[in-house]
């Protein structure tokens, strides 16, 4: 009985074994793949261009893509964290965080600038003010931000990079330099009061529910970029992506611009920030599956689709644009070490 006992129980480690093996191959007989997307790229506008991705990987895998749309960023980030989507583009902040959480979460490619390289990978955080109010914000022939000071502000979400890391570290380093502000941090422009930096503060959910923040009243400054409201916006004067640029809401722009179509903002601030990835959850993904999927978003096929890379003269509502050279190209985790030293 003993012995029949021990060749069971050997049988059974063997068994769980080989099972936990299986579990963690990363997912290679995984037969559908779900991609979560921030609220920025949830709309309904933009249906077709997750399709589009959707079905092209579908069509070289084999697989059924299923798409997780949000309404919250920590949505998005938790869901590739803890294995519930085996993909997600998120922003840099955004998969830093996913990261942190889970360290088999992983950059798997990112936009390029019109290079084609890493070298120009970069999208802009924006501060903009009322048309009207513009002159409240200059110092001389120059914008600066030193007036923000006291007013309602909006945020995109606190985990967004260019609607909130980038410009909370740009705030403070520039008030932090003066005396009264010295001991100034983000966490104290998390939200408003008599007491506090900014009067009053708000988070938009997406870029686009930030820039409505700030074109239907609620907020005298807001904070978001200009990927995410460029299908709803055109410029009017300036030089586009510089301090002075006005740009104005298309009279046709989708929600939730059609409640603030003709309306104008201008920039007092503008600055760089590294492109967002797509990430993958590597205990979902297996490494071959990783280098078919690497191979898929790396193609001719996906930088030459224009409904993935949309020519600046179509009407088509995409997620990035087609200007010169621009694609999606492998990138390392350490890539982003630029936007994690924000936060030390």
């Amino acid at each position: 009985m003993k012995k029949s006992f021990l060749l069971l129980l050997s049988f059974v480690i063997l068994f769980i074994a080989g099972c936990s093996s299986s579990t963690n191959s990363g997912g290679s007989d995984k037969d559908e793949l779900t991609i979560a997307w921030l609220p920025n790229e949830s709309g309904a506008d933009l249906t077709e261009a997750r399709d589009e991705i959707g079905k092209v990987i579908e069509e070289k895998t084999g697989k059924t893509v299923k798409h997780q749309t949000t309404t919250d960023y920590i949505v998005a980030i938790e869901a590739i964290a803890n294995g519930n989507a085996d993909m997600a583009f998120l922003g840099a902040q955004g998969y830093i965080e996913a990261n942190n959480k889970n360290d088999k979460v992983q950059p798997l490619v990112v936009p390029t600038g019109a290079s084609g390289t890493l070298d120009d990978a970069v999208y802009y955080s924006w501060l903009a003010v009322e048309v009207d109010n513009a002159d409240q914000y200059k110092d001389g022939a120059d914008f600066a931000i030193d007036s923000i000071q006291g007013k309602k502000f909006s945020f995109v979400s606190n985990s967004s990079t260019s609607g909130f890391k980038v410009p909370s570290t740009g705030i403070v380093d520039y008030f932090s330099e003066k005396a009264e502000f010295s001991d100034l941090t983000a966490d104290d422009l998390l939200e408003g009061g008599s007491d506090k930096f900014f009067s009053e503060v708000l988070y938009g959910g997406s870029h686009q529910g930030s820039a409505v923040n700030l074109l239907s009243g609620k907020a005298d400054v807001a904070a978001f970029c200009d990927t995410c409201v460029n299908n709803y916006v055109e410029l009017v004067e300036g030089e586009e992506n510089r301090p002075g640029a006005i740009y104005r809401v298309k009279d046709d722009a989708a929600e939730p611009f059609n409640t603030v179509a003709g309306k104008e903002f201008i920039l007092i601030s503008v600055t760089p920030v590294l492109n967002a990835p797509f990430a993958i959850n590597t205990e979902n993904i297996s490494d071959d599956l990783r280098k078919q999927l690497l191979e898929i978003m790396t193609s001719d096929d996906i930088a030459n689709n224009e409904k993935v890379f949309v020519p600046e003269d179509s009407e088509f509502s995409g997620l990035f644009s087609k200007t010169a050279d621009e694609r999606l190209v492998e990138v390392e985790d350490a890539w982003f070490n630029p936007i994690r030293e924000l936060s030390k």
